[in-house]
C-alpha cells in the first residue's frame, strides 16, 4: 500500500515542500528511505519503529520504502520522523487516510512516542502558509514560537498517540494553538546598562546617538578601562525598538540556529553578539557541515560588537567586507548554496597600540613604531572605509568618575531623539526597501544629500587633506545626513558636514 502526506524542508531561512511516501510490500523487513537523507533521517527507521511500537501502534513487519521528494534536494535533520510516521501509519490502516490528507507535519520522535522540540518552526510555517497548506501539526513544545503566525492553522501534540487519535476522531475538540499580538505581549525587558551610568564621555556618547539614529557602523579607539566596551553595551538600549516584520527575521534566524527561548517564541529586543576575538571565520559568517548562521546573521536587525578588533585574525575579518556592503551572507556548498540576511550595526572597539597607551596623555607607550605598525596592519584600508565613524574615547578623570551629583542623560532621553530621527527616515525612505540612512544608494544620495556652496568647498578640502575614498566620501554624507535629521533640518549645512567629516580624520592618525 502507498500513503502519501505533506511535510517541509528548510534552506537557510527559507522553505519548500516536501512530499513524504511512504510504500509497504511484500518482502523480508527491510527498512529504506530514499531522496537525499542525511544521516539523521536514515536513522530515524529506528527511532520511528520504538515510537510506533511504544504508542500501542501497529508497526508493518514488512518491506518499506520511504521517499522523500523532490528527490534531487539533500534532506536535513529529524524534523521527518512524525510525517514518515503518520504515512506509515495510514498504510497500515492505523490512521484515517483522507483526514491524514489535510494537514502538513513536521517534528522529531522520541522512541516513547513523544514528540521532541526541534528547530526551524518558524521559517517552516511561513513557508507553509505561503504555499497554501491551511493545516499543520508540530511538537508541543514548538508551539509559543508558532503562535504569532496568522493564515494558518496550527495544532501542537505532546505524543503520536495523541495525533493519532485526533486524525481518527471526526468529532475531535481539539483547536488550533491560539494566537497572539506581538504589540499586546511586547515584553520591555530591564536593561542594566544604561546611558546615565556612563560618566563623562560626552563625545563618544554623541557619536553613539548618531550612530543609532542612522544605523551607522562606528569604530572607538582608545586606552584600556576608559569605557569603549560599556558605551557599546549601552548602545541597544537607544535603538528604535523592532517592529513584527524586522522580529520576525530575526526569529528566524535564531529559530534555525538552534538558540531561540521557547518560552518567549519570538524575539524582542535588538540582537547584541559580541563574539570573542578567538572566533573562527565559520562561526563569524556561518557554515560548516550543515551551513548554520554565523555571528554576522544572529546579529541581523541589531549590533555586532567585536572587542579588541585587532586580536581577531585578519582574514576573519576581511569576510565582513561584504556583508557590510550588501547586508547579505551566501554560504557555498558543493550542492547548493544558502543566503542569510546579515544587515548589523558594527560596532568596534580597539587600543591604539598593543599596551593601549599610545598617544595617551597620562601614560608613557611602551610600544615600538615597528609594533604600533604592525598592530594597526591587521585592520585594512578596505574595511576601515566601511565604518562610518571613527573617534577616539579618551580616560575619564577622577572627579568625572565621582560626579555622582550630577545626573548624565538616561538612555530613554536619547532614545527619543533616534527615534525621531528614525521616523524621518522612515517617512523620506517609504518607497524603498531600506529604513535607515546608513542604507542610502548612490542615488539617494544624490537626491537626499545634497550640499550648498560652502559645504561643497568644505567637502573638496576634506576629500583631499583626508585622502579619502569614494565610499568614505559618501559615508561621510549619509552621517552629516543623520546628523541633520537630529537637529530637524531638512538641509545638510556647513555644520553639520564638519561633524561629519571629524568623525573620520583619525583615519590620518593611525592609517594613512
Amino acid at each position: 500500500m502507498l500513503a502519501k502526506v505533506k511535510s517541509l524542508g528548510l534552506n537557510g531561512i527559507n522553505g519548500y515542500e516536501v512530499r513524504v511516501e511512504v510504500d509497504i510490500n511484500t518482502g523480508l523487513p527491510k527498512f529504506d528511505t530514499v531522496g537525499l537523507p542525511d544521516t539523521a533521517i536514515k536513522e530515524s527507521k529506528e527511532r520511528i519503529r520504538s515510537a510506533i511500537k511504544n504508542s500501542n501502534l501497529k508497526f508493518p513487519l514488512t518491506k518499506i520504502t520511504v521517499n522523500l521528494a523532490p528527490a534531487d534536494t539533500k534532506k536535513e535533520g529529524p524534523i521527518y520522523d512524525l510525517p514518515i510516521a503518520i504515512a506509515l501509519l495510514v498504510c497500515v490502516g492505523e490512521v484515517n487516510a483522507e483526514k491524514s490528507k489535510e494537514f502538513s507535519y513536521i517534528g522529531e520522535l522520541s522512541l516513547d512516542g513523544s514528540i521532541c522540540h526541534i528547530n526551524g518552526v518558524l521559517p517552516a510555517l511561513i513557508t507553509a502558509r505561503s504555499l497554501g497548506h491551511k493545516k499543520i501539526i508540530i511538537p508541543f513544545d514548538n508551539k509559543v514560537e508558532a503562535s504569532f503566525i496568522d493564515g494558518i492553522e496550527v495544532y501542537a501534540f505532546k505524543t503520536l498517540s495523541e495525533i493519532v487519535a485526533f486524525l481518527n476522531n471526526a468529532e475531535s475538540t481539539v483547536q488550533p494553538i491560539e494566537k497572539q499580538s506581538f504589540e499586546t505581549i511586547k515584553q520591555k525587558h530591564n536593561s542594566t546598562n544604561d546611558f546615565c551610568y556612563v560618566k563623562g564621555q560626552a563625545y563618544a556618547k554623541r557619536a553613539m546617538e548618531i550612530a543609532a539614529a542612522g544605523g551607522h557602523n562606528m569604530l572607538m579607539i582608545g586606552p584600556p578601562g576608559a569605557g569603549k566596551t560599556m558605551l557599546a553595551k549601552c548602545l541597544p538600549t537607544i535603538l528604535p525598538d523592532l517592529t513584527f516584520e524586522e522580529a520576525l527575521e530575526v526569529t528566524k534566524i535564531h529559530s534555525i540556529a538552534g538558540i531561540l527561548d521557547s518560552n518567549d517564541g519570538i524575539i524582542f529586543q535588538r540582537p547584541f553578539r559580541s563574539p570573542h576575538h578567538t572566533s573562527t571565520k565559520i562561526a563569524l559568517t556561518g557554515g560548516g557541515a550543515k551551513a548554520k548562521p554565523g555571528e554576522i546573521s544572529l546579529a541581523h536587525n541589531g549590533v555586532l560588537f567585536l572587542d579588541e578588533l585587532p586580536e581577531y585574525n585578519k582574514q576573519v575579518l576581511e569576510t565582513l567586507r561584504q556583508p557590510l556592503e550588501d547586508g547579505v551572507i551566501t554560504i557555498s556548498r558543493l550542492n547548493s548554496s544558502i543566503e542569510y540576511p546579515a544587515s548589523f550595526m558594527l560596532i568596534a572597539s580597539m587600543n591604539p597600540c598593543p599596551c593601549g597607551h599610545y598617544g595617551s596623555k597620562t601614560h608613557q607607550c611602551r610600544c615600538t613604531p615597528t609594533q604600533i605598525h604592525k598592530y594597526l596592519d591587521k585592520l585594512s584600508g578596505p574595511l576601515m572605509d566601511r565604518i562610518d565613524l571613527h573617534i577616539e574615547v579618551d580616560s575619564i578623570t577622577y572627579e568625572e568618575l565621582k560626579s555622582n551629583d550630577k545626573l548624565e542623560e538616561s538612555s530613554a532621553e536619547i532614545k527619543k531623539r533616534v527615534n525621531k530621527a528614525r521616523n524621518k527616515q522612515l517617512l523620506r525612505l517609504k518607497n524603498s526597501n531600506h529604513y535607515c540612512n546608513a542604507k542610502l544608494n548612490s542615488q539617494e544620495i544624490n537626491k537626499y544629500c545634497k550640499l550648498d556652496s560652502e559645504s561643497e568647498e568644505l567637502i573638496s578640502e576634506a576629500f583631499n587633506s583626508l585622502q579619502l575614498s569614494a565610499r568614505a566620501y559618501n559615508r561621510i554624507l549619509k552621517v552629516a545626513r543623520t546628523i541633520a535629521d537630529l537637529e530637524d533640518s531638512e538641509q545638510i549645512t556647513v555644520n553639520h558636514l564638519a561633524e561629519a567629516i571629524s568623525y573620520r580624520s583619525l583615519d590620518k592618525k593611525y592609517w594613512v
